[in-house]
Order: structure tokens, then C-alpha cells, then sequence
């Protein structure tokens, strides 16, 4: 049974109100009804919540099972930890990865923060694109992944963090190099260094182009990787901003009005142990402060 409905659950439970529950999870309400729909199919169409007006309530059903998934989960919570503090056992490892422009000063300040609350965590970090990384997700090599992309795998479920602002790496004597800024569509048919297979994608939703009207001249999985091909003149690049390192044979102009969204990716019926769960929320709760703030 998917662990995280019986969380969901358990919280709506609580709160008997979607809205309330969905901020608590940060989650839509959308999703959120989603997973008791599922969990309740799962039951075999037993209906855990009824409708009192525009409040919910509980069943009967809801009732019984609410008090055995609280069990339930409060028993795994204690089994995870006492295994999480008995000295004898390896550590903790976090298997978390990123796409390039995302461990910067906040999730890196979390993760070293993380560290010394919890002396047994360790964090194996894993750069690459988005699509790499969903990839490990699935075959459950890693926990978690920040990445610049959502699909509509069920197997997959995704967390809104913020958004990002991107640049354009150009070499230094491009045509384009001493613009203020660019519309992306001024790009179109420009030889390309594609950092993630999303850019590209993203790139042809803004700019109108097609895969005839855009050269992709190389693929790589890092930012760093596609600057190193630009300053030799092979082509341009889309850069967040964050990646944008100062070179002498490269020039950054602004996108006009380009911004790209940022998600946590889990795998959805998949048990986290609490330690890797917290840093979850930590990490969440921490993007969507600094999008708020700025």
C-alpha cells in the first residue's frame, strides 16, 4: 500500500478540511484528493470521508482506520529510528540528486546543516539531468532528485519548489554578445549546447522553433560542461543564473521573461526511512522560503 496516501491520510484525518491538510503536506488540493481517491479504490471503494456541507467528516470505515494507520505509522516512525540510533548499524545515507544550477549556497547550507543535527547522516550527491535522474528515482537509486521537470508518470510524484531565471552563455564575439537582453525567439536556428533535454524542450515551447529550425550541436549533463564547449565557439547555451561562471571568452545576456520551475521528484509508493523524509520537508519548506522572499 503507497505509503504516502496513508501519511496524507492520516493528516487529513486530523484536520477534516483538504485545504488545511494540503498546506500542512505541501501538496495541492488537487493531489490531495487525488490520493484518497486512490487509497479508498485500493480499499476496494470504501469511502473513508463524507461530505457535511462544505466540511468533511470521517466514516465509520474512516474512524477504524484511522486509528490503525496512526499505529501504523507511529510503529515504522520508532522502528527507523531506534535502527537510525543503534550504534552498531552503518549510517544513514541520503542518496539525493540535482541538476546543474541547484546546489548552490541554500541547498548546500541545508544539507551541511542536516549533517551535524544528525552525526550519522551521510549524502551521497548525484549531478546530471533531469531525465537521468528520474530514471534513478524509478530504479530506486536515489531518494529524492531536484530537477527541472515534471511528467505525468504516476510512478513519479512531484513537488513544486520555486522557479529559476536563465541567461544566455554566448561566445564573446557573437553577433548577439553586446545585447541587453534577448528574446528567445531571436535564438532560433542558432547552434546549440543543450545542458538538459528539458532546456531544449522548453526552448522550442518559447521561442516557436522546431527541431528543423534549431541546431543541437551537443548534449551534456551539466552547465559547466556546456560553457566549456561555448567559449570554444561551437555554440550557445541557456544557463541559469546561478551557473553563470566568469570567463574571459563568454559573454551572459538576460532572457527576457524566461523562467523555468523547479521540483522535487520521489517515487511514489516508496517507504522513505524519517531521517530522509525530514530532509525532504527541510529542504521544500527551504526553496519555497527563498521564492517567497525574492
Amino acid at each position: 500500500m503507497n505509503y504516502n496516501y496513508l501519511r496524507y491520510f492520516s493528516v487529513l484525518a486530523e484536520v477534516e478540511h483538504y485545504r488545511v491538510a494540503a498546506a500542512r503536506l505541501g501538496i495541492s488540493q488537487p493531489a490531495l484528493s487525488l490520493a484518497i481517491q486512490n487509497l479508498e479504490n485500493s480499499l476496494g471503494g470504501v469511502k473513508l470521508f463524507k461530505k457535511v456541507g462544505r466540511n468533511i467528516q470521517l466514516t465509520d470505515e474512516g474512524r477504524f482506520f484511522q486509528e490503525t494507520v496512526n499505529e501504523a505509522i507511529q510503529n515504522l516512525d520508532n522502528a527507523s529510528l531506534i535502527l537510525r540510533d543503534s550504534k552498531i548499524l552503518a549510517p544513514v545515507v541520503i542518496r539525493l540528486g540535482f541538476v546543474s544550477g541547484t546546489l548552490d549556497g541554500l541547498l548546500a547550507q541545508e544539507i551541511a546543516k542536516y549533517i551535524r543535527r544528525n552525526e550519522r547522516v551521510r549524502f551521497q550527491l548525484t549531478e546530471s539531468s533531469a531525465e537521468n535522474l528520474m530514471d534513478m528515482i524509478r530504479q530506486e537509486k536515489l531518494d529524492m532528485a531536484i530537477v527541472d521537470s515534471s511528467n505525468r508518470d504516476r510512478s513519479l510524484h512531484f513537488r513544486k519548489l520555486g522557479q529559476r531565471d536563465f541567461l544566455i552563455a554566448l561566445p564573446r564575439y557573437h553577433r548577439l554578445a553586446d545585447r541587453e537582453s534577448i528574446e528567445p525567439e531571436e535564438l532560433v536556428g542558432e547552434p546549440q549546447v543543450v545542458f538538459n533535454y528539458n532546456g531544449e524542450t522548453i526552448f522550442k515551447e518559447w521561442a516557436g522553433g522546431t527541431v528543423s529550425d534549431e541546431t543541437v550541436v551537443c548534449t551534456v549533463d551539466t552547465s559547466k560542461a556546456a560553457l566549456d564547449l561555448v567559449q570554444t565557439g561551437l555554440g550557445i547555451a541557456f544557463i541559469p543564473n546561478v551557473c553563470a561562471e566568469e570567463r574571459s571568452g563568454i559573454r551572459y545576456v538576460p532572457l527576457n521573461n524566461w523562467h523555468q520551475a523547479l521540483y522535487m521528484c520521489i517515487l511514489y509508493d516508496r517507504w522513505l526511512d524519517p531521517p530522509i523524509w525530514d530532509f525532504l520537508e527541510l529542504a521544500v519548506k527551504a526553496f519555497r522560503a527563498r521564492n517567497i522572499s525574492q
